[in-house]
């Protein structure tokens, strides 16, 4: 008897008839289309390090290898997080930005910019930013997970419940010391608030590349305990798995993958909703042992290939992040449409 495969989570749809469904839109084999993507995403990175490249080659490509790492590292640790949460939400459209991660680090950079001075904190050691912003998003984080699933009476749909009221009250909190906030200060304010790929430091890539390694080692780990816990809560229960330890040890993953991801490079809201949502439609199977590298290679082609189109098409008319946003943004209103949303 062939072994079923976890349907999407949220999907709602039979097994069989999922997988019928998906082989008739994407002809290739989840083996043909992981390996087809790594081509691509080796394509992209290999033109974004040499493509008009001129001058003092020893200065230039050094550069150019972090900024490509920082947009793997972001599109890894997005990706991975977004599909561990909707997979332990059982809901495709929820994102781990939902529990306040964004508010958070809007927060957090105004509290600090409103103290410290613009000039004071954006003169500060990239390393030493980077460890504040990752420990007290951690921290926050950890906190509420912990207060969450000590009771017997706590549940994941308050997690996400509280994570909206606590984004909704950070955003209140920013706006009010935006409005108390000099004018220069403000503006200096607002280019910490996008997701940026040029002024990442080697040393902070560093840390972050072994805080991401560790948690996609883990995640990789429970492959086979996610395609259960995609088939939803009840029977996962039944089929054995301890349902409640599991989402905990997922939370901590995608704290410290959005947290890592949003410290290196700043917020991206609806980056891991667009890289998920086409890795569920364009894969056959929904085991996770094809959907996490799926995932990651799909995130890694849009932010390098997106990238080099915006310097050597568009000039660097506009911020590869907004792009993202607006696109994603789109995703999020079509698929409410829809009614992908339980």
């Amino acid at each position: 008897m062939p072994r079923a495969q976890a349907s999407p989570a949220g999907s709602g749809l039979p097994l069989s008839s999922t997988t019928t469904q998906r082989a008739t839109r994407w002809p290739l084999s989840p083996a043909v289309l992981t390996t087809a993507l790594a081509m691509l995403s080796v394509l992209a990175i290999v033109l974004f390090m040499t493509l008009d490249l001129k001058g003092n080659i020893g200065y230039i490509l050094p550069r150019r290898a972090v900024k490509v790492g920082a947009m793997v590292l972001a599109a890894v640790a997005v990706g991975v997080s977004t599909l561990l949460f909707q997979t332990v939400t059982n809901n495709k459209i929820l994102t781990p930005s939902i529990m306040g991660f964004d508010a958070l680090y809007g927060l957090l950079q105004t509290s600090l910019v409103f103290t410290l001075g613009g000039s004071a904190w954006v003169a500060a050691p990239e390393a030493f930013k980077f460890v504040i912003e990752l420990g007290l998003m951690i921290v926050f984080a950890s906190v509420l997970y912990r207060w969450l699933f000590t009771g017997g009476n706590k549940s994941l749909h308050l997690t996400l419940l509280i994570g909206i009221v606590f984004g909704t009250f950070f955003r209140g909190i920013s706006a009010l010391l935006q409005r108390l906030m000099d004018p220069s200060e403000y503006i200096i304010l607002q280019d910490l608030f996008f997701a940026s790929f040029n002024q990442v430091d080697p040393a902070v890539l560093g840390i972050a590349t072994l805080i991401v390694g560790i948690a996609c080692f883990f995640a990789w780990r429970m492959r086979s305990t996610l395609d259960v816990m995609a088939l939803g809560r009840d029977v996962s229960i039944n089929l054995g798995v301890a349902h409640k330890s599991v989402v905990s040890r997922v939370l901590i993953l995608c704290t410290a993958l959005v947290a890592t991801s949003t410290a290196l490079v700043g917020p991206v809201t609806f980056f891991g909703l667009l890289v998920v949502s086409i890795g569920y439609l364009i894969c056959r199977s929904y085991q996770h042992a094809w959907l996490l590298p799926i995932v990651c290679l799909l995130g890694v082609i849009s932010l390098v290939a997106g990238q080099l189109i915006l310097e050597n098409v568009f000039g660097f008319a506009s911020a590869l992040s907004l792009v993202i946003e607006f696109v994603g943004g789109i995703l999020f209103i079509a698929l409410l449409l829809k009614g992908s949303l339980k």
